[in-house]
């Protein structure tokens, strides 16, 4: 997988869901936070990392460097929506995307609505099937939109042209 170099000061975070865990132990309860946050520069990257942390700051900061690391580029067409369909599944959540036409808008769930917008889609249809776990659903939607397939590329791994497979 190649690596992705954007400027870090153009990525936008937004934060998912903090939950608090605990912990009990001889002295009482443990409490710690764990934060989902995705990152994106609205223009084809996106990312989503977990944080765990004493404190709330403390974890949506370790959050935000985990989504850096894993950074994944998205194919965008014209339109701002994505090439074909696709299901993304990640544990027992999935995602179904679906390509739309300009002025659709973003029709997503909450953890799925943030993942897209920063990733900079703006016309595009998805539905979530299965598990409603936040994380999971994010990571499906990740998920899915790392398997989309450009026309290009689609063309060189058949050898045949662009014009012969988009019909």
């Amino acid at each position: 997988m190649k690596r992705n170099f954007v400027d870090a000061d153009k990525l936008t975070e937004k934060v998912v869901s903090i939950k608090r865990v605990t912990k009990v132990v001889k002295g009482g309860r443990n409490f710690r936070f764990t934060a989902l946050v995705v990152v994106g520069d609205g223009n084809g990257h996106v990312g989503a990392g977990l944080g765990k942390a004493t404190e709330i700051p403390e974890a949506i900061r370790k959050g935000k460097e985990d989504a850096m690391k894993k950074l994944i580029t998205v194919p965008i067409d014209e339109n701002y929506s994505i090439p074909h369909d696709m299901t993304g599944k990640f544990g027992s959540a999935s995602v179904l995307l679906k390509k739309s036409p300009e002025g659709t808008g973003i029709i997503a769930g909450g953890p799925a609505r943030n993942v897209l917008e920063l990733a900079g889609l703006k016309n595009i249809r998805t539905k979530s099937l299965g598990s409603n776990n936040k994380q999971n659903v994010v990571l499906a939607t990740i998920e899915g939109l790392k398997n989309i397939k450009t026309p290009e590329e689609v063309a060189r791994l058949r050898g045949k042209s662009v014009e012969e497979i988009l019909g």
